[in-house]
């Protein structure tokens, strides 16, 4: 066999280890639930093993976060534009999934995440001070989403397809089926929207530059106003 297709064939394998790795990782750490912390620590612990993963397997294929678009933009105002353009689309296509939510040839689950909100962050209602208090944790767990799920998923994804010639749409979509799925783990209102916000977010890394930033900062606004809401 030709060496070159044998290290082809290599390739392909070690980045399929490393889905199914982190992926393992990502869903079993989520069985460990300590119940006298806050859910926001247990959240981040699990968002932080994974990140651990995707280092460990970012090391060993010699692959940095720089390599993964964690850089300084090169066009201020287009980042400023991408931004933009991620929050006016994403409440867009919100709507529009609500609308034909019910043309739909199954029932999904209601989307219970506004009443699940108190159980994991308490009641914010008025209480200003306990905002303030766990804001900074939902800044740092939305910037390990974009990280972790845009910047490490869809690159992983990309070369474990790479002999396809539509990779970059199969790791996109897969990504935010995986996004979406995780926040509930079922097929309900919350996870297809979720999934939507998913899929924007990779459309817009993978159309403008790869660059995490415009990514980072979108998803930090738009849960500081899902936050604010609460309040």
């Amino acid at each position: 066999m030709n060496s070159g297709l044998i290290s082809q064939q290599s390739k392909y394998k070690g980045f399929l280890f490393d889905i199914i790795l982190y992926l393992a990782v990502m869903f079993l750490i989520r069985e460990i639930y300590f119940s006298k912390l806050p859910f926001i620590a247990n959240g981040l612990m699990w968002s932080f093993s994974t990140l651990i993963v995707a280092l460990w397997r970012m090391k060993v294929r010699n692959i940095t976060w720089r390599d993964l678009g964690l850089q300084k933009p090169d066009n201020l105002l287009k980042s400023v534009l991408v931004t933009c353009g991620i929050l006016i689309a994403i409440p867009i296509l919100i709507i529009v999934f609500k609308q034909i939510q019910n043309l739909l040839p199954f029932n999904l689950a209601p989307d219970t995440s506004s009443q699940d909100a108190v159980s994991k962050f308490g009641d914010l209602k008025g209480n200003w001070i306990h905002f303030f208090t766990i804001i900074p944790f939902i800044l740092l767990q939305s910037t390990l989403e974009e990280l972790l799920d845009r910047g490490f998923l869809i690159n992983w994804f990309e070369r474990l397809f790479s002999k396809t010639s539509f990779a970059t749409t199969i790791a996109v979509l897969l990504q935010s089926m995986i996004f979406g799925f995780r926040h509930s783990y079922d097929i309900s209102e919350r996870s297809i929207t979720v999934g939507i916000i998913g899929l924007v977010m990779g459309i817009a890394y993978v159309k403008f530059g790869r660059n995490l930033w415009p990514l980072i900062i979108a998803h930090c606004i738009l849960n500081t106003i899902s936050m604010f809401g609460k309040v």
